[in-house]
């Protein structure tokens, strides 16, 4: 499969965990949004690398991934220090034992989500916005 086709399918899935991440919210499911919103922001920067002809991209941390993408654009740093902060709900969104008591559904609030969806959408547009250029 070529690079631009691939990149898309990401950045589609991306879009689509951000719409779900809007319903968990809606039905006040923050924790399961948060992750989400996770999943979006990392499947937006993987979308870019695999743009750019990676073959595999690994691991789950926007920071790391951010870091690989910055050897690719340096423009990467602006978003860099945002889409790491989703990096705390990849795991104790989904996992009781991730948290220090309590359950991921009674620790996760609105505030936790909104934020979290706001950096999401963030990360999804600065990749997209990159991917267009790339087109042009």
């Amino acid at each position: 499969m070529s690079a631009a086709p691939e990149a898309a399918r990401w950045l589609a899935q991306a879009g689509h965990d951000l719409e779900a991440a809007e319903h968990a919210i809606d039905g006040d499911f923050h924790a399961l949004a948060c992750f989400l919103c996770h999943q979006a922001g990392e499947k937006s920067v993987a979308g870019f690398l695999y743009a750019h002809g990676a073959d595999h991209v690994w691991g789950h941390a926007l920071a790391d991934l951010c870091e690989d993408a910055m050897q690719l654009d340096n423009s990467f740093d602006v978003i860099k220090s945002v889409a790491m902060l989703l990096d705390k709900y990849h795991h104790p969104t989904r996992y009781p034992t991730g948290l220090p008591g309590g359950v991921p559904h009674d620790v996760y609030d609105g505030d936790d989500s909104g934020r979290a969806l706001e950096i999401a959408r963030d990360v999804h547009q600065f990749v997209s916005t990159k991917l267009q250029s790339l087109d042009q």
